[in-house]
């Protein structure tokens, strides 16, 4: 309430235990699914993006200085049987046109360079691995062209990641959660931050969960934490920046 007010300019989270909300009763209509999905309904957004980014430092499969990683998602808490279901044109559109336009407004990116993951093994293989790539995917990319955005796919997704992406990509967008978290995590060093676009507001959050079996011992790292803080400052200043510039 207070960041929809304009009293603060971000907002951060930590993790929670899903699992503990939802065995207080709640009726199967109103499971809590997490953060993202809660403060969408807070904020009145039909639709909000999930994306996980992380600063990869030089060298880094061969990278020539430093460079952001930012993976977004098309689903996020479902089960992967429902997955393909739970995708269509204008949904996939909608998460494209949020990427492009919150690393605009809030990165400061631009014109963004985004790409988009398959949902099959081998992007469905014209079709004999399945035609979610026909029929969804490839429609929603040249949508999204003709809107003047730069965005290419589907890619597969064993190799979307390759390294020379990382020099030119901003943003990739997996099809699905452990698509895009499982190769974000490997390579980040538990040092990534969950930013939610498509909100009002700035938020930020770390990217692991609560780790119960960690509390009390003094082993929990606090890196995501500061990374998820610093993130918001930064995002933060961005806007602002914008803003002054129009005044």
């Amino acid at each position: 309430k207070g960041c929809l007010e304009g009293r603060f300019d971000a907002m951060i989270t930590a993790p929670i235990q899903k699992s503990v909300i939802n065995e207080g009763n709640v009726s199967s209509d109103d499971l809590f699914t997490g953060h993202t999905e809660y403060l969408a309904q807070l904020c009145h957004q039909e639709h909000v993006v999930m994306m996980l980014c992380a600063t990869l430092p030089s060298g880094f499969l061969g990278l020539q200085k430093s460079r952001d990683l930012r993976v977004a998602l098309v689903t996020t808490h479902l089960p992967l049987r429902e997955v393909p279901g739970a995708l269509n044109q204008q949904h996939l559109l909608e998460t494209i046109q949020i990427v492009d336009q919150d690393l605009r407004t809030k990165f400061s990116i631009a014109k963004p360079v985004i790409r988009v993951a398959g949902l099959n093994p081998h992007a469905g293989e014209s079709g004999y691995l399945g035609r979610e790539e026909i029929d969804v995917i490839e429609p929603a990319i040249k949508a999204a062209k003709d809107l003047g955005i730069q965005v290419s796919g589907p890619y597969p997704g064993d190799t979307m990641f390759d390294a020379k992406a990382l020099d030119s990509v901003d943003a990739f967008i997996a099809m699905y959660h452990d698509q895009g978290l499982a190769p974000f995590k490997f390579v980040s060093f538990g040092g990534g931050v969950n930013v939610t676009l498509g909100l009002p507001v700035i938020r930020t959050s770390v990217d692991h969960g609560t780790a119960l079996d960690l509390a009390g011992k003094g082993l929990a790292d606090s890196g995501s934490m500061l990374e998820a803080l610093r993130l918001a400052y930064q995002l933060a200043v961005n806007i602002k920046s914008k803003k002054n510039l129009k005044t």
